[in-house]
């Protein structure tokens, strides 16, 4: 048996019977996708994964027999073989092609058998927490499952950040730990750790694997709750001599997930799409307010906004769901760091349109005066999201793509019928007039290079087209700022955990399962560090990352918060060399150095379009260290707990406040 742990917080935590779903229903359902992929065009040995997740539910079985006869195992299929590879086989009857994986003692037999698979790689990261950033990234950019395996105890623990991270900002990553033998949990034996008891509340769904016979059920299970209905983390718990045990696997067994599809939110009423649309047709100042549950509905987005001509602000993890460039609709992000014509639309609005969001307080501030003025439609995958941070008048539990389909439909229809005939034109003016007097600007230091001038030059330099990953601070939201996303997936940042030292291995990810775009690490200083290790993965794979280290010498965003609210009082943020302060501390390019990476150091502003050029066309990996000033600050801001009227749009670290 497997003993399964779901949790509290999250409200999927169980599956029905897959077969169930077909005598049921085969309408849409939200983000539901299908335990197995579909059958590529040509397969000889093993499943590829699909390129995005479906939505539909059509003919289970149908798939089933496809997969089942596609499929073709290195076993005979009365031939007795290892719990390890028929954990090894189950992800690749997943459509895993890539995993990031580093052994110990726990996990050793899990290796062994990815050295006998044909069709997965492993890619070695240098550290646990690594791997699991480097899945994130994998899932972020590609929108599949991203794989991490690590051993138990501290391997295990080294995983928590990556799953707190993916929860918060529903990733979906399916992490696979080692475990000491069955008979020694619970002894506190040498590397033990209770992982599934560590990491209950920042999981979806988690598996301490008791019974050899159960891994098939349990990784197709792991990936279908990662993937379907609100993505998120699934942790497997497997003991050694499970890893070890001999056994004919049966491929046929169903999920048991009892009541997690009933839970799975239904597709939208029309009820309640055409009171929306006459909300839209009553209002005179409507705002779409869009974040990270719009990505994988780009394209009905869009059409949406064709429709009705609603201006777009988008939240850190919506950039790229509207295309950022668009001067026409795209009012760019919202929130603490966002423009200050998006932070007005939403507060001068008489009608918001919450799509795929959560009301984060680092996007509402302070709620009661978050949108006072407006009607709230609040459309989102998770029952748990609606009314938990601002109560909406309207609100649908559902897939936000079924739901922009089924506005346009209705848009369409009674556009066509001279029923409804929308013009915001006046409302976008007023907007036009805050974008012009109130611009994203960024102040000059002589000769020294402003950090927000890098990011525009590097966006230029690529034509907005690379997939850009960032550290957490003061970089992340210039980049959030100054790089225009105009598709959803190329950016790809920790929103609601904020963890530094995500963006080297994210950008490792990206680069895998990306191999054909420009992939950028924007990294601070002080993120850059707390994963520098990850350079001799870069190396070794021959990834073509390249990272723009905006080097300012200081934890940027705590030095910006202690130059506003605590007199500048430095404590312990300078993260350079107390005694050398002359010096850049340390030496970035002895790291890249070391790890056999080309790189570069550029100082004076009147250098640097050449230098990212380099970067940019240099093959494999490389390292830019932009050396900019600590005192800019980013702006504008709202202050933590504030209002709009809070907002400040000016000064830096050369001000007293």
């Amino acid at each position: 048996m497997a003993a399964a742990a779901a949790a509290p917080t999250t409200t999927s935590s169980g599956i029905t019977k897959h077969s169930s779903v077909l005598s049921n229903s085969t309408k849409l359902l939200s983000r539901f996708s299908l335990p197995f992929p579909h059958k590529p065009a040509s397969s000889s040995i093993a499943i590829r994964r699909p390129l995005q997740i479906s939505n539909v539910l059509s003919h289970p079985i149908q798939h089933q027999l496809e997969e089942e006869q596609t499929f073709v195992s290195r076993f005979a299929p009365d031939q007795p073989r290892k719990g390890c590879d028929v954990l090894v086989e189950a992800l690749e009857r997943e459509g895993v092609t890539d995993v990031f994986a580093y052994p110990g003692g726990a996990s050793m037999e899990i290796h062994q058998a990815l050295t006998r698979s044909n069709t997965i790689r492993n890619v070695l990261p240098r550290h646990e927490q690594g791997g699991v950033f480097a899945a994130e990234g994998y899932a972020r950019a590609s929108g599949l499952p991203g794989v991490c395996i690590a051993t138990s105890g501290p391997g295990a623990t080294n995983l928590v950040s990556g799953l707190a991270d993916a929860l918060l900002d529903s990733v979906p990553v399916v992490a696979i730990t080692g475990q000491v033998p069955r008979r020694m949990i619970g002894t506190d034996a040498f590397q033990e750790t209770p992982i599934v008891e560590v990491t209950r509340s920042i999981t979806k769904h988690n598996y301490l694997v008791l019974d050899v016979e159960d891994i098939p059920r349990v990784v197709k299970e792991a990936f279908f709750i990662a993937r379907s209905g609100r993505p998120g983390p699934v942790l497997i718990d497997v003991p050694k001599d499970i890893q070890q045990q001999m056994v004919v696997p049966n491929w046929d067994q169903p999920m048991r997930l009892s009541g997690y599809l009933s839970r799975l939110p239904k597709p939208p009423s029309e009820l309640l799409l055409e009171q929306i649309v006459r909300l839209i047709s009553e209002s005179k100042k409507p705002v779409l307010y869009v974040g990270g549950g719009c990505l994988n509905s780009s394209d009905e987005l869009r059409r949406f906004v064709e429709l009705t001509g609603i201006p777009v602000a988008s939240t850190l993890m919506g950039l790229g769901s509207y295309p950022g460039s668009d001067e026409d609709y795209a009012l760019q992000m919202l929130g603490m760091h966002g423009t200050v014509y998006a932070n007005y639309s939403v507060d001068k609005s008489d009608l918001l349109l919450a799509f795929g969001v959560r009301f984060d307080d680092r996007v509402t501030g302070k709620l009661e005066a978050f949108a006072s003025r407006a009607k709230i439609v609040h459309i989102d995958i998770d029952s748990a999201e609606i009314g938990k941070n601002k109560q909406p008048h309207v609100s649908i539990c559902a897939d936000i793509k079924l739901a922009l389909e089924g506005l346009n439909s209705i848009l369409e229809e009674k556009t066509r019928g001279g029923k409804v005939n929308l013009d915001f034109s006046v409302w976008r003016q007023e907007l036009k007039e805050q974008k012009t007097k109130y611009p994203l600007t960024f102040k000059t230091f002589e000769d020294a290079i402003p950090p927000q001038y890098a990011i525009q030059m590097l966006d230029e330099l690529t034509g907005g087209n690379a997939i850009i990953s960032t550290g957490v601070g003061q970089h992340q939201m210039w980049a959030a700022q100054f790089y225009k996303y105009n598709r959803p997936r190329q950016w790809l940042t920790s929103g609601g955990l904020g963890a530094m030292g995500f963006g080297l291995p994210a950008a490792i990810g990206a680069a895998v399962a990306r191999p054909d775009a420009v992939v950028v690490d924007i990294d601070g200083d002080g993120s850059f560090m707390m994963n520098v290790q990850e350079l001799a993965t870069i190396r070794v794979e021959n990834l073509p990352v390249k990272i723009m280290l905006l080097n300012n010498q200081h934890l940027g965003m705590v030095v910006q918060w202690e130059d506003r609210f605590y007199k500048s009082n430095r404590a312990h943020t300078y993260l350079g060399n107390p005694s050398k302060e002359s010096e850049i501390f340390p030496n970035m390019l002895k790291f890249a150095e070391a790890c056999d990476i080309p790189a570069a150091r550029v100082i004076n502003k009147n250098e640097l379009r050449a230098a990212i050029q380099k970067m940019l066309d240099t093959p494999g990996p490389y390292l830019l260290d932009v050396i900019v000033p600590h005192q800019e600050h980013v702006l504008p801001m709202i202050p933590s707990g504030g209002a709009f009227k809070d907002v400040i749009t000016d000064g830096d670290g050369r001000t007293k406040y």
